[in-house]
């Protein structure tokens, strides 16, 4: 696996990114990571080794980029401290919107598709809480450039906002999966239904299930890490990913 860092134009500005390419000789299969709120970490960037190991061109960029540079946040504070949330949130929640996000997927997608080495067609997406909706929102607003997307402990799929990720079920082509957590208020049981009810209306290919585990539980740097959980969420992703289409 090689990892190397680059500068991504943007229609906004110079989006930092990581990029992740496999041992094995291409054209390799590409996946698009959105990341957490807790941002471009060692953790996260393991994390995406991880998918360069099993054979994808992974490229993670830093959807925190329009607030500029920061330092990693400690896990256990972020979770254990309310003023430290508050204050990562109060910086970084404005500009990281999804229209923002939005106009970025569209440089990402582009950089995937103009490297020789990747497969040429649609790529898999997978996004981890926030960067959960905003999987599903690019689904929906790039129909034709995935084939796979996947959320673990997302939030707010289906609320009442105007750019709620389940109002595009009908634009979206992917095959989605979603794993929600037992213990997480930011995708209640009412969500999950109307998240479920436009997918099936829309007749998208999805599953959707809940893990016997509390919001965040994927990364191991957070006290809310669960072992077991992280163990199904490569079982279920990498299959997910690896599905003829």
């Amino acid at each position: 696996m090689t990892h190397t860092q680059i500068q991504l134009p943007t229609q906004d500005g110079v989006c930092p990114a990581h990029v992740y390419t496999p041992e094995v000789p291409g054209p390799w299969p590409a996946v698009l990571v959105f990341m957490d709120g807790l941002g471009i970490r060692p953790t996260l960037v393991e994390h995406c080794q991880r998918l360069a190991d099993a054979g994808y061109f992974t490229l993670l960029p830093d959807l925190f980029w329009r607030s500029g540079t920061y330092e990693p946040v400690d896990g256990q504070a972020f979770f254990a401290e309310p003023g430290v949330r508050q204050a990562w949130f109060a910086r970084h929640s404005a500009t990281t919107n999804s229209a923002a996000v939005m106009r970025d997927t569209r440089a990402f997608l582009d950089y995937i598709a103009a490297q020789p080495e990747v497969r040429p067609g649609p790529v898999g997406a997978v996004g981890y809480c926030m960067g959960g909706r905003m999987a599903l929102t690019a689904a929906g607003h790039y129909p034709d450039r995935f084939a796979a997307v996947a959320a673990y402990h997302p939030g707010n799929l289906a609320d009442g906002s105007a750019d709620s990720p389940h109002l595009l079920a009908a634009q979206i082509s992917a095959e989605v999966y979603v794993a929600a957590a037992t213990d997480d208020t930011s995708l209640p049981e009412e969500q999950q239904q109307r998240l479920r009810d436009a997918l099936t209306a829309a007749g998208v290919t999805f599953t959707l299930e809940t893990y016997p585990a509390r919001h965040g539980w994927v990364f191991a740097d957070i006290p809310v890490y669960d072992a077991a959980g992280n163990a199904r969420h490569w079982s279920t992703l990498l299959e997910l990913l690896a599905r003829p289409r």
